[in-house]
């Protein structure tokens, strides 16, 4: 059976990486697991809480490794976790995400091939404190790019063959990004599983990191250009933005708000967080 790394970059996540070590204990996966978290830069304690679980991976079979690195840095965190990495399946996790019950069996399903492969979940926006939020959130779920391909937003896995396709992970803001296009439309497969992704929590917030979203798109546009090609369809048309204004305009205004004072402004700090 081909072997799955599961790679979780976790910077300050004391709050969330016990949740997340326990959303994989819940999958319906029956193979052999290996878990690295690379705490990177954490100032609290989570490479203490991620090791507490290892008692409950090991009853399962899986192996659970915990990397402490000094600096923060997400693109240093993966390069030092694919370092560690034995072959076969490798998935990458946020620690803020939690995947439906039957989505890492189905990932492994996809992604056990000889082609190269890249495979995700179907992105479901979690519940929001803020209505702007809960709006925003509703709204911007339906656009063509959420709702109909693989966003790769913090969680996604390729195959041996796929992740031959680059080398280090360049210090970039959107890894995520860089890492889709390696692969052609054909290559990636939306896995009709779900997995809920935490927004942004106000107006201000929601700002932030949409911008920092544009921002790592354009860095990549800059520094890698040969990958725009495979961006797919991305930004939905005129026609398509008033069909799903008519149908949710509320939402709607809220997206389009937080649209207009990303053009006006700028981050202050590039790698700006949903918290």
């Amino acid at each position: 059976m081909t072997p799955v790394t599961i790679l979780i970059p976790a910077h300050d996540e004391a709050s969330r990486i016990e949740g997340c070590l326990d959303n994989l204990l819940a999958q319906d996966y029956r193979g052999p697991l290996a878990v690295i978290v690379i705490a990177n830069g954490c100032r609290d304690d989570t490479a203490a809480r991620a090791r507490a679980r290892a008692p409950t991976l090991a009853a399962r079979g899986w192996s659970l490794r915990v990397e402490e690195l000094a600096q923060g840095g997400k693109t240093r965190a993966l390069n030092h976790g694919d370092r560690c990495a034995g072959p076969g399946i490798r998935v990458y996790l946020d620690a803020d995400l939690r995947m439906g019950p039957r989505l890492l069996s189905r990932m492994v399903e996809v992604l056990d091939v000889p082609e190269p492969r890249y495979a995700g979940g179907r992105l479901v926006v979690g519940p929001a404190k803020s209505r702007v939020s809960r709006l925003y959130g509703r709204f911007w779920q339906r656009l063509p790019f959420v709702a109909g391909t693989v966003t790769g937003a913090g969680q996604w896995g390729v195959n041996a063959a796929g992740r031959a396709r680059w080398g280090a992970f360049p210090d970039i803001i959107s890894d995520d990004t860089y890492a889709r296009l390696q692969f052609d439309e054909a290559e990636r497969v939306l896995i009709d599983e779900p997995f809920e992704w935490r927004i942004a929590e106000g107006f201000r917030a929601l700002v932030r990191v949409r911008r920092r979203q544009d921002q790592g798109v354009a860095e990549i546009a800059r520094t890698h250009p040969e990958l725009l090609a495979r961006q797919g369809h991305v930004r939905p048309g005129r026609a398509e933005l008033a069909r799903l204004a008519l149908a949710d305009p509320a939402g709607f205004a809220v997206y389009a708000a937080v649209a207009l004072a990303v053009r006006l402004g700028r981050n202050a700090d590039p790698w700006a967080r949903a918290d």
